[in-house]
C-alpha cells in the first residue's frame, strides 16, 4: 500500500511540476516583453494582421507618423540568431533615432550608426561572451563591432543585441521589411482620457493600414506567437495532469478500498453513514492529490530556477515564485484527488455491513 501511494504521489508529482514549470516559463516571458514596452514608451504595437511570420513594408512608418493621434513611430525587426556555437540570442534591429532607445542605459561605449556593420550588446550577454566595447564578434556570417554594452530593465533585452535596422535587414534578406511598429501617443486633449485616445488611435491606425493590427502593449505581450503557443500547451499539459492525476489516485484508492471492505462494513455496523465513509476516502484520495502537487509545485519552481541560472535561457526566464501558477496547479491536483476517489468510494461502501462482517 506504501509504495503504491508512493508510485501515485510520483505520477501526480511529474504532471504537476511539468504544468507550473511550462506555465511559469510562459508568465515570465510575458512578463519580461511587458517591461520593454513600459521602459521603451510603447503604447501601441502594429503588426501584421494574419501570419506566421510577421512583416510590413517599413514605408508604412511614414503613413502612421501622419496620423492626428500618433507623436512618434518607430519600425523594429527582431531576430533569433547564433552569436557562438552554443549560444543564441535575441537580435533587435532598431533605427539610430528610435525612441525605444530610452529603455536602455549605455554604460560603455556610444550609439551605433545607421548603415555601419555596429552592434550594441547588452550587459548580460557580454558578460557571457566576456566581449567589450571595440571587440569583434560574428553573427549568421556577418561581421561586426560591438560600439556599446548597455544595461537594460527587461531580462529579453540585457541578453540580446541591437543592431541598426537595415542591417538586420541585410543580414536576414528582409530588405524593406520590419516585423512591427511601435507607436506613441501624443498626449491627451483636455477632457479626453488615456482610454479614448487609445482606442481612437487603434481605429485611426486599422483604418490607414488594413492589412495591420494595432494592439495596446499589453495585449501584444500576451498575444505573441511565443506565448500563444506556450499557453496551448500549458492547457493541454494540464488536461494531462488532470488525467494522469484522477487515473493513479484512482488505482491506488480501489486497490485500497479492496483491502478495507471489512474495515468499512464494521464502520458501518457501528453506525457510520454511506455518506460518511464516502468523505472519509475522498479526504484520502484529496490527500494524495494535494501532496503529490505540492511535490511537484516544488519541483516545477526548481526547474525555472535552474533555467533562469542557464545562459541558453537566462533572458526569458525568471526565478520568481510563481505563485498563482502554483495555486492554479494545486486546485488541478486537488479536483484530481477528488474526481478519482468518487467511484472507488461508492463502490467500496455498496457491500451490506452484516453480509461483510459474516464472510469475514
Amino acid at each position: 500500500m506504501r509504495f503504491r501511494s508512493l508510485i501515485t504521489l510520483a505520477g501526480v508529482a511529474i504532471a504537476t511540476s511539468a504544468y507550473v514549470a511550462l506555465v511559469g516559463f510562459t508568465g515570465s516571458f510575458e512578463h519580461e516583453w511587458m517591461k520593454v514596452y513600459t521602459a521603451g514608451g510603447t503604447e501601441i504595437s502594429v503588426a501584421q494582421r494574419v501570419t506566421l511570420m510577421p512583416s510590413l513594408d517599413e514605408s508604412l512608418g511614414a503613413r502612421l507618423a501622419e496620423l492626428p493621434s500618433v507623436q512618434k513611430a518607430t519600425p523594429m525587426l527582431l531576430e533569433f540568431a547564433s552569436v557562438t556555437t552554443d549560444l543564441n540570442a535575441i537580435v533587435y534591429g532598431w533605427k539610430a533615432d528610435s525612441f525605444e532607445f530610452q529603455s536602455i542605459q549605455i554604460i560603455a561605449g556610444r550609439r551605433f550608426r545607421d548603415g555601419s556593420p555596429e552592434i550594441m550588446v547588452g550587459e548580460d550577454l557580454a558578460r557571457s561572451l566576456a566581449k567589450a566595447v571595440g571587440d569583434k564578434i560574428e553573427i549568421q556570417g556577418g561581421n561586426f563591432t560591438i560600439v556599446a554594452v548597455y544595461r537594460a530593465a527587461s531580462a529579453l533585452q540585457s541578453a540580446a543585441v541591437i543592431m541598426p535596422l537595415d542591417q538586420l535587414q541585410l543580414l536576414t534578406g528582409k530588405q524593406g521589411k520590419v516585423a512591427v511598429f511601435h507607436v506613441k501617443l501624443r498626449a491627451p486633449e483636455p477632457g479626453e482620457s488615456p482610454e479614448q485616445l487609445l482606442a481612437e488611435a487603434q481605429k485611426e491606425i486599422e483604418r490607414v493600414i488594413p492589412q495591420a493590427r494595432a494592439l495596446p502593449a499589453a495585449a501584444r505581450a500576451s498575444s505573441n506567437q511565443f506565448s500563444s503557443v506556450a499557453r496551448s500547451v500549458a492547457a493541454g499539459t494540464s488536461m494531462i495532469a488532470l488525467v494522469l492525476g484522477i487515473l493513479g489516485v484512482s488505482n491506488t484508492m480501489i486497490m485500497s478500498i479492496g483491502e478495507r471492505v471489512g474495515e468499512f462494513a464494521l464502520l458501518r455496523a457501528l453506525g457510520w453513514s454511506r455518506r460518511r465513509v464516502i468523505v472519509l476516502v475522498e479526504i484520502e484520495a484529496a490527500a494524495l492529490g494535494v501532496l503529490g502537487g505540492i511535490c511537484g509545485a516544488a519541483a516545477g519552481w526548481g526547474i525555472l530556477v535552474c533555467l533562469a541560472a542557464i545562459p541558453q535561457t537566462a533572458g526569458v526566464v525568471s526565478s520568481r515564485f510563481p505563485a498563482a501558477t502554483v495555486l492554479q496547479a494545486l486546485s488541478i491536483s486537488l479536483l484530481a484527488g477528488l474526481l478519482s476517489g468518487i467511484l472507488p468510494a461508492l463502490q467500496g461502501t455498496h457491500n451490506v455491513p452484516a453480509e461483510v462482517l459474516k464472510c469475514d
